[in-house]
């Protein structure tokens, strides 16, 4: 038995020790599987079942909220009183995003064009496409803009077209009709004389260059050479730069197209990306962290120096001629026309631009963008964002539908395009990326505290088995006490019997 249970406590020593190696080498290699498996899913390849998927139809709902500022004073307006406005809204709209023309290449790249198509949603609406409002008339008003340094005689010549296509300085309309196009004779002359004037030959609307259109050609990385560029743009409608603005900084194509990033991001890290709907690059950094329903993430938001002028933020100046910070002049993309965004409201703008209409309260939950990112794939979790359109209004001599209006950055519209993941993607998603890397982490401790007990259990076995054999030898000592003294004096007299025959037996033999 003494053998067996060394043998055991020998077993059990030798298991331990070994499950304790298992459990510290997960330690250092079980992160790494979990992001080599991380790259290996996040790469751009039609083998990547999950996020290939995500990347290619975009299964999540995805939505455009649009907010209009109903005009409440166009008479008083144009006698140069301070714009008063109402929101109205919102109008909420399915956006279904698709790409279209995949292309794989040679150099690790792949080029798409991505369709978008909205479709009004009612019952998520606060009122129908029905509903009248009343804005500013661009064609009129921004074109007057435009026209401010022709000939007076030709100023006075654009204010007799406007009359006779019964065009005025603010229009009310369907919101349908705003969004997506309205017919107008104006429109048709201009786009028969002065083709190229107008972002659309069709119908004239705030929207009507978006639906059932692509943003252009994107051609991005895959990953597969360098995961730290799967998703960023190689170039987009054959550009590497952007023809737009004054400084190569501004014209840079920096980030990815805004709906994935790298993998591996820390509070350092910053989501850039480039908008083909804003003209320009645009970056956000790391607000905090987070959890959307079990699943870790960071939030990041757009910095007060998105929308600077070139005098509070020298990189912006570029993007100049500018106004007051806090709105981005893009009428170097949009035909010249006095066209400015901004977040809605004039949320982190100069307050002055607040002072100039009446009706504006802005606030960081209702009007600032956000994207909430999974930080170990960059996988969008939440996306928010939100700008606001302003058209830029004053006086122009000669126009007389102008009026006396002060100079005034008009807000129009605002919109926020919203999704998040949800359903049987996020179980997926929470599953493969949160759940199972947590057992991994787990099941290298549980080895790691198995094989230490494992191996206290086979000393405290050793230890016992040669505290019972010390203990069995001293209690027999202690049992019989006398029986070494005993068998001692017996053989002594034993021996001096033996000595005595002796010398008896040599006196004898001497006499």
């Amino acid at each position: 038995m003494a053998v067996n249970r060394t043998k055991v406590a020998i077993g059990f020593l030798v298991a331990g020790i070994l499950t304790v190696v298992f459990g510290t080498v997960l330690v250092f290699v079980g992160p790494v599987i979990i992001d080599d498996q991380i790259v290996k899913n996040t790469v751009i390849d039609p083998s990547n079942e999950m996020t290939y998927t995500m990347w290619k139809d975009v299964p999540v709902p995805f939505y455009m909220s649009v907010y209009f500022f109903n005009v409440l004073n166009p008479k008083e307006i144009l006698l140069g009183e301070k714009p008063m406005v109402e929101q109205k809204g919102p109008y909420v709209y399915r956006k279904r995003i698709q790409k279209q023309n995949i292309t794989f290449h040679p150099n690790e790249t792949v080029s798409y064009l991505e369709y978008r198509s909205y479709y009004f949603e009612p019952d998520m609406s606060a009122g129908n496409e029905s509903d009248v409002v009343t804005i500013p008339n661009m064609l009129v008003l921004g074109a007057a803009v435009m026209m401010e340094n022709m000939p007076y005689a030709v100023r006075l010549m654009i204010s007799t077209t406007f009359k006779t296509f019964g065009e005025g300085p603010f229009l009310s309309k369907p919101v349908g009709e705003l969004m997506w196009g309205y017919d107008s004779k104006l429109v048709d002359f201009l786009n028969k004389w002065l083709p190229g004037m107008l972002p659309s030959s069709g119908k004239f609307g705030l929207f009507s260059e978006f639906n059932n259109s692509n943003t252009g050609l994107f051609t991005i990385h895959t990953g597969r050479d360098d995961i730290r560029k799967v998703h960023k743009v190689d170039s987009w409608n054959g550009l590497t730069t952007l023809p737009y603005w004054k400084t190569p900084q501004c014209n840079m194509i920096n980030g990815t197209a805004g709906q994935m990033w790298p993998p591996f991001m820390t509070p350092e890290s910053t989501l850039p990306f480039y908008s083909p709907d804003a003209c320009r690059s645009m970056e956000l950094v790391y607000q905090r962290p987070g959890v959307m329903k079990g699943i870790p993430l960071y939030r990041f938001v757009a910095p007060t120096t998105l929308f600077a002028n070139g005098s509070d933020y020298a990189p912006n100046a570029g993007f100049c001629p500018c106004r007051q910070s806090g709105i981005l002049n893009v009428s170097s993309c949009r035909q010249n026309s006095p066209v400015f965004i901004s977040h809605p409201h004039f949320f982190n703008a100069d307050p002055v631009l607040l002072s100039y209409v009446q009706g504006l309260h802005p606030t960081e939950e209702e009007h600032g963008l956000f994207i909430d990112i999974h930080p170990e794939t960059g996988v969008p979790l939440k996306v928010s964002i939100r700008l606001q359109l302003n058209l830029f209004m004053k006086t122009v001599s000669g126009i007389t539908e102008t009026g006396k209006i002060s100079d005034v950055v008009m807000p129009m519209i605002w919109f926020e395009e919203s999704g998040y993941i949800d359903g049987p993607i996020l179980d997926t998603f929470h599953t493969n990326l949160v759940v199972l890397p947590a057992v991994m982490e787990y099941m290298q401790y549980i080895f790691i505290a198995l094989g230490l007990v494992t191996v206290l259990g086979a000393i405290l076995l050793g230890l016992g088995h040669k505290t019972v054999k010390s203990a069995a030898i001293e209690s027999t000592v202690i049992q019989n006490p006398g029986a070494t003294d005993k068998d001692t004096v017996n053989s002594k007299g034993a021996h001096e019997t033996q000595k005595d025959k002796f010398i008896m037996k040599d006196t004898d033999q001497s006499m």
